[in-house]
């Protein structure tokens, strides 16, 4: 897919290289050079697709007021037209542009967490299309945290519409490698950042109703938006550990398959001890039957298995190494082939509910509780 308005001629020769028709740009994570988010905005002024870093996952960005240009990123990923996306800003002034009714509540949790991993569900102007926000009467916005993420943003002049760069329902990238894999030759441009910092996407919290409401939880934990807010409660779809129906999907990750990696995945949910015993008893019965098996387990852990392929998430001490790594090694455990992943649950206090509510998704509630 050629950059629109952009000849080879006229880019930086410290560019970047051409994977299947898109720009691969490497650049520095702390001081982007300007002149390579240059490309990347000019990409997003025409009508074109970047994906960028932020602190949580990789975007796939287009101009969220151009309702072309965000058709374009449910074509190249697939993705349901019903499933809306959110809008990444770099100022806070543009949530009075993109919305309205911004209440005090609002404007708290935005001194407190911005930017950073948190996005706000607010009454949507009327310059909002109805394409980015699927719809709804709402519209979901964060300032994210990374400076490659908010330079492209401010050099483009436009508020930046971005869901995970990955095809839909697959794991969402970390690295830019991962977008590369799942998009080259469907988007113009990739920002190479190196890996992500947070490695689960965004809380989402819906501001329009009475009570704040948790439709995704995410980097930012429901314990901290209760200790801002006081009073703020979970969407059952958020904790649910079996099959959820949602009609209308409020925000991204609420309704459709998200996650998945191609190998069936197992959670084994329950006390440690218990859990190691069932999972050893999942393994022995899929090889038995001639599987290729992985195991994602933890540190504390991890030898008592003997799999096919045994990977650690991190130590349960330690949930946010745990956030980081998921995606990776569920997209690990597809290059190796596996035909089954049985995975260890963890608790879901803190971030520990942002990568269950992940894991439970991409298994399609596909939960063994362990007695």
């Amino acid at each position: 897919m050629p950059i629109p308005g952009r000849s080879k001629a006229s880019r930086p020769k410290s560019a970047g290289r051409n994977v299947k028709g898109t720009l691969w740009i490497k650049v520095n994570p702390n001081k982007p050079e300007t002149d390579l988010i240059r490309i990347a905005a000019d990409v997003i002024k025409k009508g074109g697709l970047v994906a960028f870093p932020t602190e949580t996952v990789y975007g796939l960005g287009a101009d969220a007021l151009n309702p072309d240009a965000v058709a374009k990123i449910f074509k190249a990923k697939e993705r349901p037209a019903d499933n809306p996306i959110i809008v990444h800003i770099a100022d806070k002034k543009d949530v009075y542009r993109l919305a309205h009714d911004v209440q005090a509540k609002a404007e708290k949790l935005m001194s407190e967490f911005w930017p950073g991993p948190l996005t706000l569900t607010l009454k949507r102007s009327n310059i909002m299309p109805d394409i980015t926000v699927a719809g709804l009467d709402t519209v979901a916005i964060r300032m994210p945290s990374n400076e490659v993420a908010l330079a492209l943003i401010r050099e483009s002049g436009k508020p930046i519409a971005a869901p995970s760069a990955n095809r839909a329902g697959k794991p969402s990238p970390t690295i830019a490698e991962h977008v590369i894999d799942d998009l080259a030759g469907r988007i113009d441009v990739v920002l190479d950042g190196g890996p992500t910092r947070v490695g689960v996407e965004s809380t989402v919290i819906d501001m329009a109703t009475t009570v704040p409401q948790v439709l995704r939880p995410g980097g930012i934990s429901f314990e901290e938006l209760k200790r801002v807010l006081g009073k703020v409660s979970l969407h059952p779809g958020a904790t649910a550990s079996r099959g959820f129906r949602v009609l209308k999907a409020r925000a991204p990750g609420m309704k459709h398959r998200h996650y998945a990696p191609e190998a069936e995945l197992i959670v084994v949910e329950g006390r440690l001890n218990e859990v190691v015993k069932r999972v050893k008893e999942l393994t022995a019965l899929s090889m038995a039957d001639g599987k290729t098996v992985g195991i994602l387990a933890t540190d504390g852990s991890v030898s008592n298995y003997d799999a096919d392929v045994v990977k650690s998430l991190g130590s349960r001490s330690d949930v946010g190494s745990i956030a980081k790594n998921l995606f990776r090694m569920l997209r690990e455990f597809d290059e190796e082939n596996v035909d089954v992943i049985i995975a260890e649950g963890i608790s879901v206090k803190g971030l520990g509910l942002a990568v269950m509510n992940r894991l439970r998704r991409a298994s399609d509630f596909n939960i063994v509780r362990a007695s």
